[in-house]
Parts: C-alpha cells; structure tokens; sequence
C-alpha cells in the first residue's frame, strides 16, 4: 500500500515528496534528499489498521 508523502530536508529545509509502503509497518530507513541529496533518517510510525501516523526526519549519524 504506497502513499504519497512530502519530507522536509533536516539539511536543506527543503521539502519534497516521496513515497512510503505502509504495508512494511513502523520502519526507519535512509532516503537522499530530492534537493540537496544528502542521506535523511527518515521514520514512519503506522498503526495497527495500517494508517500513517507520524513521519520524522533527522540528519544521518554517520
């Protein structure tokens, strides 16, 4: 189940849209950003009817 969304950069502070499979689950992964490409921590939290609820991005910890 894909579903558009839009990350803002933790870097840049620009905004661009992506998108998530909410089939996964919660999940953390890396995605570049669409702007600037560097690597974004990006979090999703999905709750148990498979509804996105929360998304946060945060600067990679390399």
């Amino acid at each position: 189940m894909l579903e558009p969304i839009t990350l803002d950069c933790p870097y840049c502070g620009e905004s661009f849209a992506t998108t998530v499979d909410l089939s996964a689950g919660s999940q953390r992964y890396i995605e570049d950003c669409g702007v600037c490409c560097r690597p974004i921590e990006v979090t999703l939290r999905v709750d148990d009817d498979g509804e996105l609820v929360g998304v946060a991005t945060i600067t990679d910890r390399d």
